[in-house]
């Protein structure tokens, strides 16, 4: 369906919805561009294609290395990408207020990765009816009918190989705690999932001693939480499972303040220069990896290759890996460890 603007219309809805600077000004030069065609001017070359990439957030180390991927392979393949994002994770509204003005200056493709795997199932159907294929990446939903393919680590199995490893650190015997992220996060569920699922199916010896306390969407959230668990459960805690960065980086911090760290066993999920310091240090002993690199180029060629017709796979698994000291200099880890970031 075509949207058709003016000038004036345009301006008013976007002082209407206040939208954030930068769409403000794409959908200022959208109007501008259709009030021309529609005055007969003569069409010009044919436009760039846009692929418009949404994360979970933009300040942590792994989303700007996503964004590193989806721009090179916007280059590689002569597409602009237009990224944009909440802050921090966990800001439903923002991410779809995004979608919503994405839709709304007809980029041509969307690639995004929900920070509630709920509440963005209506918005990408809007995308798809509107014909803007979308595709999701890192973290699912619950209905993905609607979306060109799906592009992700296998963040069950990456849960299912940290608990293997915290149970080897542990002898097969200890008491653990799981510190979740947040409720409607798909991808990190999955983590916390796969591993209390391993943990007790293959290490009946090892006891969760909590696994429903959440973290929140900041490191100091994760800190306050952290510090709670810890103060309560006190000596009875042998091991620690985490499931993102900032969460690892709030543990990480609870355990030096009480002397903990390198004492108990501390399994996190990727990584950030203040893990991989922990990890060489020894106060953590393991980190599950993902290629966010490769996730966000990957994304941003499936879009592609649907706008040229050819068919996407349902699911891209981008693969996982496990960091320990002993390994974190191998050039094949190293290169996760340290991965391109957009700066």
């Amino acid at each position: 369906m075509r949207v058709l603007w003016s000038r004036r219309c345009g301006e008013h809805a976007i002082r209407r919805r206040n939208l954030p600077a930068i769409t403000r000004t794409l959908v200022l030069c959208f109007a501008a561009c259709s009030a021309s065609c529609d005055r007969g001017a003569s069409p010009g070359p044919s436009k760039e294609r846009t692929i418009a990439v949404i994360p979970k957030a933009t300040t942590y180390e792994f989303w700007k290395s996503v964004r590193a991927g989806a721009e090179r392979e916007g280059r590689e393949l002569g597409v602009k990408v237009l990224w944009k994002g909440p802050v921090t994770e966990g800001d439903r509204e923002a991410q779809i207020n995004l979608l919503e003005d994405f839709i709304t200056i007809r980029v041509d493709a969307i690639c995004i990765a929900p920070v509630d795997s709920r509440s963005l199932v209506g918005p990408i159907r809007s995308a798809a009816q509107a014909g803007i294929p979308t595709v999701v990446f890192d973290s699912g939903l619950d209905d993905l009918s609607s979306a060109v393919s799906f592009v992700a680590t296998d963040n069950r199995l990456g849960g299912a190989i940290a608990a293997r490893h915290l149970g080897a650190e542990l002898g097969g015997m200890g008491g653990v705690i799981v510190l979740r992220y947040t409720p409607g996060s798909q991808s990190s569920a999955d983590r916390e999932d796969g591993f209390l699922e391993a943990l007790r199916k293959e290490l009946p010896q090892v006891t969760v001693l909590s696994d429903g306390e959440y973290a929140g969407a900041s490191p100091e959230s994760a800190l306050d939480k952290a510090q709670q668990l810890l103060s309560r459960l006190g000596d009875k805690v042998a091991g620690v499972f985490t499931p993102c960065q900032h969460v690892s980086s709030g543990m990480l911090r609870a355990l030096e303040e009480r002397g903990l760290a390198g004492k108990v066993k501390f399994v996190g999920f990727d990584a950030s220069p203040e893990l991989v310091q922990a990890l060489r240090a020894g106060k953590m002993h393991g980190i599950v990896l993902q290629d966010p690199v490769a996730m966000g180029r990957i994304a941003v060629r499936t879009a592609v290759e649907h706008l040229d017709g050819r068919p996407a796979p349902p699911r891209v698994s981008t693969g996982e890996h496990l960091a320990t000291r002993s390994n974190l200099d191998d050039p094949a880890i190293k290169k996760l460890l340290e991965p391109e970031v957009w700066e």
